[in-house]
């Protein structure tokens, strides 16, 4: 019989997360500091929002390019966060989660032999979203050195004809990182002098801890050349209801609208008016968990230190991203021991690229109480194997 699954299909890997949650579903008192997920429910004032949306006969398709009263929203909450303002009408779309805004930005802007930058550590749809579209991934490793930012002059080395695209998220996952505004004026300028499209993945914004995320797009020159990606998951605490949002120059948005509108018609109407109410109404939940956030973060980061799992200091997102190079293990292995030793579940920094290697991501969208027992755990496996 013929192999009917095509050769991009073939040349993906399955997700290396999901090999640990699988290993930890067959197992009882597993603490996971694996899944990149906010353990508070949705706020309650979202969740009704969506109920009466319903209750109201909102169950019908939606515009391809979403609720304009959301639309409308959007466009003021990043005009006042960022100071960046894009037309509800053409240059917004909601999406199904940041998921399908990344997929709809690599469809709509990468031919075949197209090259893709991608800095790793990066989230594991990257490589793949770049593969499935046609395009060849260019990846580029960052240090923790650096606190895992991406340097404008690794960039430039890695430019030739061929590139297109320069991929990237900040506050990143899985390490943790932020970019500072001058690093990102200096990416900035390179893409200007290379004339690079920008896919600048957000979603992250609303989670930092003492310092200031800088909107790629707000750049000098940023706004026409960036296909900015962004929504309601992580900062809501809305993963279930797979909401996003793209936001882009009116010709680019199009093409992204058009591939929408054959693959997947609208995003979800009831999460629509749930995000509309996240929008009008969630700041004060918005900043009640990042300040709870925060306060794990500082415990998983001294914890990991002490135990002698040297972690720099994440100032984004909500993940800690430890070497594990004391152990003498490789990522995988000291995962795998881990889980089956002591019942604490964290994913290989490998599975984020090549350049995780010797890292693990340990999540800290769990509760400060668990995350004590996990460091506790970790502290007799770390002493354990020296």
């Amino acid at each position: 019989m013929k192999d009917f699954v095509a050769r991009k299909a073939h040349a993906v890997p399955p997700s290396g997360i999901r090999r640990f949650f699988d290993i930890a579903a067959t197992m009882d008192d597993v603490i996971s500091l694996g899944i990149g997920e906010p353990d508070f429910d949705t706020p309650a004032a979202i969740v009704r929002a969506g109920i009466s949306s319903l209750r109201d006969g909102e169950t019908h398709y939606t515009s391809n390019s979403g609720v304009l009263e959301l639309r409308v929203a959007l466009a003021d909450h990043l005009e006042q966060l960022y100071g960046v303002r894009y037309d509800p009408e053409t240059e917004l779309l909601i999406t199904v989660g940041v998921s399908e805004a990344l997929y709809l930005a690599m469809a709509a802007t990468v031919d075949p032999g197209d090259e893709v930058i991608v800095p790793e550590p990066c989230f594991v749809s990257y490589n793949p979203e770049v593969v499935f579209a046609g395009g060849t991934a260019v990846n580029i490793a960052t240090q923790a050195t650096h606190d895992f930012q991406l340097l404008a002059s690794q960039v430039e080395e890695v430019i030739t004809e061929k590139t297109k695209t320069l991929l990237m998220g900040y506050p990143n996952n899985p390490t943790g990182a932020v970019m500072s505004r001058e690093r990102l004026q200096d990416v900035a300028r390179l893409a200007e002098k290379h004339d690079l499209l920008v896919i600048s993945d957000e979603i992250y914004d609303r989670l930092v801890y003492g310092v200031e995320h800088t909107c790629f797009a707000s750049l000098p020159g940023m706004r026409q050349r960036t296909i900015l990606l962004g929504g309601f998951s992580k900062a809501y605490a809305m993963t279930g209801w797979r909401i996003g949002y793209a936001a882009a120059p009116a010709e680019i948005l199009a093409a992204m609208r058009k591939v929408h509108q054959y693959t997947i018609m609208s995003a979800p109407t009831t999460a629509q008016y749930a995000a509309l109410e996240a929008l009008k109404h969630g700041e004060e939940a918005v900043q009640e968990m990042r300040t709870r956030y925060d306060r794990r973060r500082r415990l998983i980061v001294d914890g990991l230190n002490n135990i002698g799992l040297t972690c720099f200091e994440p100032r984004g997102a909500f993940y800690a991203f430890p070497s594990i190079a004391a152990t003498g293990m490789t990522d995988e292995e000291f995962s795998e021991r881990l889980i089956t030793e002591e019942r604490v579940a964290c994913v290989p920094g490998s599975a984020f690229g090549t350049s995780g290697a010797g890292h693990v991501r340990c999540s800290y969208a769990t509760a400060y109480d668990k995350i004590e027992q996990a460091l506790e755990r970790m502290a007799r496996f770390a002493q354990r194997h020296g």
